[in-house]
């Protein structure tokens, strides 16, 4: 309590000047539109965002559900909220980012949180991803969408809404299935994970590779249902109510031990907004929200299941709280409330044979219970717009093991965001803020099937303390962004796998880098766009010989361009490449990746209003490359006896259409 009082004190000290009109603060967020127009080649979110966001990259895991990083941060570093909603992944290894569990097709625009900005959501650090899905309408409409693909890939989806002042509905279905994808050379996902990739049937030595006779099985099948209704209860006032649920089976994930036998997650959300209550207190909301994750993998597709089928089924449970509340205070645009959420996360192997590790538990009902009271102000003072947000945290971790300890956790985190608008064209804009986050289950838990506890029990909490530098023009015939920031990781948890037991420890590092974005209108038809991003990570403490840091990617960027030759008809082309990964942690796993570019082309004609068509191709030269290294703190596979982690290339030449239905 003794902090929760200066956190409010701070709020309210900043609210004691003249009403001037309030702009948006641009530092903290990149703002992603037309989700859906966008994600025309796969459902995969992370594979949207890594093409239309510059600090964002992928982690390839398979042909779906691939992992985002955010300036070199992923997992529980960065928060991932749909409608509102704090979304987990139950998998260890990652086979389902918490960016996997809705769909791009189901979303109307995402926001980017690049930095410690977002005191509202549980656990954004190092940045975060606030997912908005479509809203169903008061009038009827309808969208059908077709897609094809190389390598067997279809997709069908449908959406309907409508309603009256009352009720509106909106249910959004889809299904979509595909086969293995082939890198450049022409290798499946199948021959990528084989110890010799030039021969199909050189797989009889090396346990974790395929079994002979799943040459040709599909990569995944995705299925997944949203529903909404929104029910204006009286004037100003609206329950509402949204489910989602996704099915995916058999996924395949070569570059692992095991592949998903299936992962199943519901989301469930129930809130209340109200509006315009007073001149003074502007909404308040109230929501209530679940999501739960079934995921079991297994080893039944590789050689080893002959001696012992292994299953590890995990599941996840994420449920909340969340009040919000706010004000125009003579201009200042305030806005307080409590958090509250709580995540069990639990565990278990199973063999065929009944033998060890046979009911052995890897994380034993991890529970982390979390209580907050958040505040932020905007205020604006002629050029200045000036923006605050603070938090405070109270976590709690347990786990049903007896012999593994309890840990509470306290976080005060804060944030000061200001714009200077140099003229109406523009601007220079700042940003200081610290966020916490603390341990996952697994990070303080986990025990490997051997019986040794990898988890670290003792581990601290991280502090990121972020300083972001920007400016921003728009012209009438061009923008032009960029922004430098400097991040100092304080007990940053980082994976050694050297060690026999207690692998996650804290170290302190430090990333920095710079982003750039520009788009030129060189006439009513033509654009042209470009973007880049560049960044270095570094450990400054733990005995690792390699001081460089993992997961941070080289010197990127993309060149495209745009010709509209009738309305809502275009024809663009893009470039996008990449440095030499030469900068790297050979200690943590990761390799050398040589540089690349690849070229996608795509047409979208408008038939009629009503009426789409897409044709495009994407990797034009068919390259072979990869974007994502090696670094082991999940479980990856070993190429025989070469000691080297197998390495997952992007696909290769990849030739789509997409038939798009509006009514």
């Amino acid at each position: 309590m003794k902090k929760i009082i200066p956190l409010s004190l701070i709020a309210l000290s900043v609210i004691n000047a003249n009403e001037i009109k309030l702009d948006a603060i641009d530092v903290e967020s990149t703002y992603v539109s037309e989700v859906s127009q966008k994600a025309q080649t796969s459902a995969d979110l992370a594979d949207t965002l890594s093409k239309n966001v510059e600090s964002i990259d992928m982690n390839r895991r398979s042909g779906i559900a691939n992992d985002i990083y955010i300036r070199g941060q992923k997992r529980d570093n960065i928060s991932v909220e749909v409608d509102g909603t704090k979304v987990c992944g139950a998998c260890p290894n990652r086979m389902d980012p918490p960016s996997s569990h809705i769909l791009a097709s189901q979303i109307d625009e995402i926001e980017v949180i690049e930095g410690p900005y977002d005191v509202e959501t549980f656990g954004t650090m190092s940045g975060g991803v606030k997912v908005t899905t479509k809203k169903p309408s008061q009038d009827f409409k309808g969208e059908l969408n077709l897609g094809f693909g190389s390598w067997d890939y279809k997709k069908f989806g449908m959406t309907l809404s409508g309603g009256n002042d009352r009720v509106r509905v909106l249910v959004s279905g889809s299904n979509e299935t595909s086969g293995q994808y082939e890198d450049g050379d022409g290798k499946s996902m199948y021959e990528q994970a084989l110890n010799n990739r030039l021969k199909k049937d050189a797989n009889t030595t090396v346990p974790n590779n395929y079994k002979a006779g799943n040459e040709e099985i599909d990569a995944y099948s995705k299925k997944s249902v949203m529903a909404k209704a929104y029910i204006t209860t009286l004037d100003d006032q609206e329950l509402r109510l949204s489910y989602t649920a996704n099915r995916s089976d058999n996924v395949l994930y070569p570059a692992t031990p095991m592949d998903a036998v299936y992962d199943d997650s519901d989301i469930y959300s129930i809130e209340y907004n109200i509006d315009n209550i007073s001149d003074i207190y502007k909404n308040i909301n109230i929501q209530y929200f679940k999501s739960t994750v079934d995921h079991p993998m297994d080893n039944s597709l590789r050689m080893n299941s002959g001696m012992m089928v292994m299953t590890h089924a995990l599941t996840t449970e994420m449920e909340g709280l969340k009040l919000k509340s706010s004000f125009d205070l003579d201009g200042y645009d305030l806005t307080v409330g409590l958090d509250s959420s709580k995540r069990i996360w639990d565990g278990t192997y199973y063999t065929s044979t009944g033998v060890a590790p046979d009911g052995l538990a890897s994380i034993e009902n991890a529970t982390t219970r979390n209580k907050a009271l958040f505040a932020k102000v905007k205020k604006s003072y002629d050029a200045l717009d000036i923006a605050f947000g603070a938090r405070y945290d109270r976590t709690d971790i347990s786990s049903d093991n007896a012999t593994q300890q309890d840990n509470d956790y306290n976080g005060l985190n804060a944030n000061i965001l200001a714009t200077y608008n140099l003229s109406k064209n523009n601007k220079v804009f700042a940003g200081i803020g610290q966020a916490y986050r603390v341990p996952d289950g697994r990070e303080l838990y986990y025990v490997d099937k051997s019986g040794a506890t990898f988890g670290t029990p003792t581990l601290e909490q991280t502090k990121n303390q972020e300083l972001d530098i920007g400016y921003e023009l728009n012209a009438d015939n061009y923008d032009f962004k960029i922004k430098t920031f400097y991040s100092k990781l304080s007990d940053y948890i980082y994976y050694n796998n050297t060690l026999g037991t207690n692998k996650f420890q804290n170290i302190d590092a430090k990333v920095y880098g710079l982003e750039l974005s520009s788009s030129y209108y060189l006439n009513d038809a033509i654009t042209i766009d470009m973007g880049a991003s560049y960044k270095k990570g570094k450990k400054d403490s733990g005995n690792y010989p390699d001081t460089d840091l993992a997961d941070i990617a080289p010197l990127r960027g993309n060149l495209g361009v745009t010709y509209e030759y009738m309305a809502n008809s275009t024809v663009s082309a893009e470039m996008i490449a990449s440095d030499r990964w030469d900068t790297y942690d050979a200690n943590s796993g990761e390799q050398e990746l040589a540089g690349w570019a690849v070229v996608n082309m795509k047409v979208k004609h408008a038939v009629n209003k009503g009426f789409d068509l897409s044709v495009g191709v994407n990797n034009l030269f068919d390259k072979t490359y990869a974007q994502s290294n090696t670094y082991n703190d999940i479980s990856l596979s070993i190429l025989g006896t070469t000691g080297t982690t197998v390495l997952m290339n992007e696909p290769g030449r990849y030739i789509y259409t997409n038939l798009d239905f509006k009514f």
